[in-house]
């Protein structure tokens, strides 16, 4: 029996040139096409007038079978087993349009790298309002932007409604002098404003008509936190409970849960309505499922600020981040991963938390703040997300920064502080086409007949 050679079968054996190196050499019933003398096949394939020199030794009678197998069909008719469709126009079309398409998405990019490089930090804050008599309470969440572009503040007993598209000044609701608003928010619609009182009474109120809509019992504290998810009103109150109100039922309380062992004193809906946190005076944050509040088991429950978390706000971009701000002795802002329950990352601002503010245009996050042993008092910060590096800082309050509040466009924060003004400050858009704007803005005169003016 003759023994053959190994590589007999192997397409190796159609190389001509032995010093040529091939990264898949192929095997038996898998050829390679870069070993291959295309041309070659094409030619013995194709031509009917000039046959191919046949470099193996096949019998004349043998290839001319072949030939016929591969060119003809079963009845004799010319046919071509083997033959590439399309045509080089076409493809060079092809790739014309996908390098007009790599070109657009450059200069888009190039676009968009222009416009992040002109944005300015604004030097000072757009417009400022007086806010006579407003409570300085750290506690207390008493002014809410509505989707409606009206800006509502408590001042002492009185609440007005200060409309953005005009500036015109409404007051809402006025209570006797030993009660005050303690906390307001704005429905989804702005249909309907909920107001929190010290006296732990919670209204509805109709702003269309100012009239009254409801009360809702259920509270014996102050109510300091109010937040909406649909037609759920969710109040945190000074008797350290948690109220689910459904508006639309007689009777409102859907569940009650009392975990925390001091006041709560913020509370936030996540943008997709499924998970609530909440902020209590005992330096916690308490995560909940919606599904399963009224059971009281949470979510999770973090404990590492040390001081009373007043400051909470969802990230607009990532649905489960929550950053948290806490009081006087803790002064950091925390970004968690609600999640998988764990701390991102921790800032020391050296002052106390006020107010967070995420910018919807930009990954970045305000902060407002108030007492400090430091000169970071009565600042207010803008801070790059995640690295949560400070891109800038205003000091323009007399004292500390109780509030912030963002318009529904998501251009505008007002801050309100307890030196009795309201200050407005174009920081969170892009930038500004029309100058002509701004400098409207930074010439109003103030109102001379109203407490907001």
């Amino acid at each position: 029996m003759t023994k053959l050679p190994s590589d007999r079968y192997s397409p190796t054996r159609l190389i001509t040139n032995p010093t040529t190196q091939y990264d898949f050499p192929g095997d038996r019933f898998i050829p390679n096409r870069s070993l291959m003398d295309l041309d070659q096949a094409h030619s013995l394939l194709t031509s009917r007038i000039k046959k191919a020199c046949n470099p193996t030794n096949f019998n004349e009678v043998y290839r001319q079978k072949v030939e016929e197998k591969l060119s003809l069909d079963s009845e004799g008719r010319p046919f071509r087993m083997l033959v590439f469709r399309g045509s080089p126009k076409s493809s060079r079309k092809s790739i014309r349009l996908i390098d007009e398409m790599r070109r657009e998405e450059l200069e888009a990019l190039d676009n968009s790298n222009k416009q992040c490089q002109v944005r300015h930090f604004p030097k000072k804050e757009a417009r400022i309002l007086d806010a006579p008599n407003i409570v300085n309470d750290f506690y207390m969440n008493i002014m809410d932007w509505g989707r409606n572009n009206v800006l509502a503040v408590a001042l002492g007993s009185e609440l007005y409604l200060w409309k953005s598209d005009n500036g015109n000044v409404q007051r809402l609701l006025q209570v006797r002098a030993n009660d005050y608003p303690s906390s307001v928010a704005w429905s989804e619609d702005a249909k309907t404003l909920a107001v929190g009182y010290l006296h732990s009474n919670l209204q509805l109120w109709d702003a269309e008509t100012s009239k009254l809509v409801r009360s809702l019992e259920g509270h014996s504290g102050r109510v300091a936190a109010t937040g909406w998810n649909g037609h759920i009103l969710t109040s945190g109150s000074q008797d350290k409970s948690i109220i689910n109100h459904d508006v639309r039922a007689t009777n409102n309380m859907t569940s009650r849960i009392r975990v925390h062992t001091e006041e709560v004193c913020s509370l936030k809906w996540s943008s997709r309505g499924n998970i609530l946190a909440t902020g209590g005076n005992e330096n916690l944050i308490y995560i909940w499922e919606s599904s399963k509040m009224s059971s009281s088991n949470f979510l999770h429950r973090f404990n590492e600020h040390s001081a009373a978390v007043k400051s909470l706000a969802w990230c607009p971009y990532q649905s489960d981040v929550l950053a948290s701000g806490g009081g006087t002795k803790d002064g950091c802002i925390k970004i968690w991963n609600t999640q998988q329950g764990t701390c991102i990352s921790s800032i020391d601002t050296k002052a106390q938390v006020c107010g967070l503010e995420w910018n919807r245009h930009h990954k970045e996050i305000m902060s407002g703040h108030g007492f400090s042993a430091s000169e970071n008092r009565n600042l207010l910060c803008l801070w790059r997300y995640p690295s949560m590096t400070k891109v800038g800082e205003f000091r323009r309050h007399a004292s500390r920064i109780l509030h912030l509040s963002q318009s529904p466009d998501g251009l505008t924060v007002a801050s309100a502080g307890a030196d009795e003004t309201l200050r407005f400050w174009d920081v969170f858009g892009p930038p500004s086409t029309d100058n002509s704007r701004i400098s409207e803005l930074e010439g109003l005169l103030s109102l001379k007949t109203s407490p907001l003016r």
